[in-house]
């Protein structure tokens, strides 16, 4: 099936290369030019450049140390973990707007554990236990939602808008709304948490290897290649034998898995469930998958467009910091980032269209 999606471009292009060489304005632009331009990573790759120079020039010594890249990449982890889930989904034309709530109702269900069995001083084993809670009650909401989308014919944006609110009521419900004491144990901290391996903090390295694993599986397997297809066309797909509902279970399914790991690492590196912390995580995650070149149309993306992404925010947020912007200023900047990115999208659509 992505072999028909793979020939039809080299035949757009066929038709389009011949104007180029024959002469006319088209001849001064060189071709692989013209391929560079169009390759989302890349243009994104320059915003980031251009971000860190802006910010690096406006605070000089006060940007672009170590401690502000350290800084920028824990900041960045979690949000590239979430960021990985949501590329999967937005290719399939998808959207998933409760992995904050998803995330504390796995980090609620994953701290009352530990609180009966030990609070800060839990065990290795309870430690353990715990994270096996929060990848199940995150995979398993996400299995649900995903159920609802691909048997309910249920629009994503009402499944998942519905599925924030109820998430986030079922974890309000079990603590009273108030974040419980005693969430994470200090084995969970001192390791995951604060660790470091080759003076890199293990949750950068844990997020480098989600991102690896996922990368590879969306370019170089089955599942990837499916993933893609359906959102090319999934009717030609369901023609081909494929089970689109399946698939899509599936794929809101490790949307949710990968929640589940988030809030272990938000409890690993904060100790609290953070009850009212995470209203805008679906505003940061799907803008850092947009800027990566995901189209919200489904059928295009990449992981490494998404790990791109996800630091222009992330670089976005310290720097307005580091000069002095007000915080409030910072969300006002990510909304206009991603307003700007969706155009960008919608624009490059109606190019390919017209060609």
């Amino acid at each position: 099936m992505t072999a028909d999606s793979k020939e039809v471009r080299p035949a757009a292009a066929q038709q389009q290369d011949p104007p180029a060489s024959g002469g006319g304005a088209h001849t001064t632009v060189p071709g692989w030019l013209r391929r560079a331009a169009g390759i989302s990573e890349l243009w994104t790759f320059v915003i980031l450049v251009v971000l860190v120079a802006f910010f690096t020039i406006a605070a000089p010594g006060k940007f672009f140390t170590q401690y502000d890249l350290t800084q920028i990449a824990v900041n960045a982890a979690i949000y590239l973990v979430l960021g990985v889930g949501m590329t999967f989904v937005i290719i399939t034309a998808g959207i998933d707007l409760s992995i904050g709530s998803v995330l504390v109702l796995a980090a609620v269900a994953a701290g009352e554990y530990n609180i009966h069995h030990g609070g800060p001083d839990a065990g290795w084993g309870t430690v353990v236990v715990c994270v096996v809670i929060a990848l199940a009650v995150g995979a398993g909401w996400g299995v649900l939602q995903g159920a609802v989308v691909a048997t309910g014919k249920v629009p994503p944006l009402i499944v998942t808008l519905g599925g924030l609110g109820a998430a986030l009521g079922i974890a309000e419900l079990a603590t009273g709304g108030q974040d419980p004491a005693g969430a994470a144990a200090t084995h969970l901290q001192n390791s995951l948490g604060f660790g470091k391996v080759l003076g890199i903090p293990w949750l950068v390295v844990l997020a480098a290897v989600v991102t690896a694993v996922f990368g590879l599986v969306l370019g170089a397997t089955r599942f990837g290649t499916h993933t893609l297809a359906i959102g090319s066309n999934p009717t030609a797909v369901r023609r081909a034998g494929i089970g689109v509902g399946r698939h899509l279970v599936k794929v809101y399914g490790l949307m949710g898995l990968l929640a589940g790991l988030g809030a272990v690492m938000w409890l690993a590196s904060y100790g609290t469930t953070s009850i009212a912390g995470h209203s805008t995580d679906n505003l940061k995650v799907i803008t850092a998958v947009v800027l990566g070149g995901t189209s919200l149309f489904g059928g295009r993306g990449s992981v490494l467009g998404t790990v791109i992404g996800v630091f222009i925010p992330a670089v976005l947020t310290t720097g307005l910091i580091v000069i002095g912007v007000q915080q409030y200023w910072q969300d006002v900047a990510v909304g206009v980032v991603l307003v700007a990115a969706v155009y960008v999208d919608q624009m490059r659509r109606k190019t390919r269209e017209q060609a």
